[in-house]
């Protein structure tokens, strides 16, 4: 009889120590696959298999392309990968970012529910945002089961809260009361009528063909949604707009997709930077502007020395209101704004060792419990 045996996992900030502990509660006799999306930097060199198998039981992996999916396997998708399910085998593939993420969750998401259906758990766990509804709305659409951590038991309860106020039939769980519910989950039988998938919502197929960069796919012009009047911050092209049960997204031509508080956090990005240049330009025009009335002082010409002068106070005067402006422009945003690849902001420790050096790596394995052994056994196929 079948039952749940794909286990999709998203998470953000704070989400390394969250999939360990998840892990460290599984039997290393899982009858299932778990494939986890973390937010990583595209550019990092990766060691979370070596730090998952150190969690937990069950042997882990960044799969190859087209790798046959093995139950009692952790998969994780590589930095600057998305990870998609394709029909008993993984695709990993640099396809367009989502929510300005490579590899980011959705497209996992969608996959499985498209090829699983009800077979199909999906959690979501700490992060920022909203990376991961789309694709858990997919998945219980499709008739799989739902799982979000509590947002209060989460170190950033953004992506948590956002999923639960979309997705309504998500079980909201403490973090640590989700791996005995995942195994209650995969242990029972699917109940009858529900061997086959549902017909997946707002041609998730369609999409997930998108995210393996199908160019046949992107050339056809039967578009989800309706044009929008915003530009994708990607790619500068047009966004489609797309409302999936309330939920609010855009897909561009190639393929770049952005929910609706992504595109937001991005505008507000691509503001600040523009704010930026201008105070740049200011303060080099000043300059330039004294500069100018020094030479013209130095050769007894004093009407334009003074009109540089007044040039030059003028611009000083625009470059200090729009710096007044520059530190009150992010006053009042969302406290858990988008992350950008060379944004600054602090990480949890955890978060911090999985993106450095391998020295840092090695040192976080070595804090490890020893008495976290890998097993080895034989997997059944997917």
């Amino acid at each position: 009889m079948e039952h749940r045996d794909i286990v999709v996992i998203g998470a953000s900030a704070g989400g390394l120590e969250a999939i360990g502990r998840i892990l460290g509660a599984i039997p290393g006799d899982l009858d299932a696959a778990i494939l986890i999306v973390l937010h990583t930097a595209e550019h990092s060199r990766s060691l979370l298999p070596r730090i998952f198998e150190r969690a937990g039981k069950l042997p882990a992996s960044h799969p190859g392309d087209g790798e046959k999916i093995q139950r009692g396997r952790v998969y994780i998708a590589p930095p600057g990968f998305h990870m998609i399910v394709d029909d008993g085998h993984l695709r990993v593939l640099q396809g367009p970012r989502e929510n300005l993420h490579r590899p980011a969750i959705d497209p996992l998401f969608r996959s499985a529910a498209a090829a699983y259906g009800p077979r199909v758990i999906g959690v979501i766990l700490t992060g920022m945002l909203d990376d991961g509804t789309g694709g858990l709305m997919a998945v219980s659409a499709a008739g799989g089961e739902a799982i979000v951590q509590d947002p209060e038991s989460a170190l950033y309860g953004s992506m948590p809260r956002n999923a639960l106020d979309n997705v309504s039939k998500a079980r909201p769980t403490p973090l640590d009361d989700i791996p005995e519910l995942l195994l209650r989950l995969i242990r029972s039988p699917l109940p009858a009528g529900l061997s086959r998938p549902r017909k997946a919502p707002m041609g998730t197929a369609k999409e997930t063909r998108i995210a393996e960069l199908d160019m046949e796919e992107i050339a056809n012009e039967e578009r989800l949604g309706r044009p929008s009047p915003f530009a994708c911050p990607d790619c500068g092209g047009v966004l489609w707009e797309i409302e999936q049960n309330g939920f609010l997204r855009f897909r561009c031509r190639v393929g770049h997709a952005f929910t609706a508080k992504y595109l937001g956090a991005e505008q507000r990005h691509a503001v600040e930077t523009a704010l930026w240049e201008a105070l740049r330009a200011l303060e080099e025009s000043a300059s330039l502007y004294r500069r100018m009335a020094e030479r013209a002082t130095a050769s007894n010409h004093d009407l334009p020395a003074q009109l540089y002068q007044e040039r030059a106070s003028d611009t000083e005067a625009n470059s200090r209101v729009l710096r007044d402006f520059l530190l009150q422009v992010n006053v009042g945003d969302d406290p858990e704004p988008a992350s950008h690849e060379h944004d600054d902001s602090p990480q949890p420790l955890l978060d911090q060792l999985a993106s450095h050096s391998e020295d840092s790596d090695q040192r976080l394995l070595l804090m490890s419990d020893e008495s976290f052994r890998l097993q080895p056994r034989n997997r059944a196929c997917i």
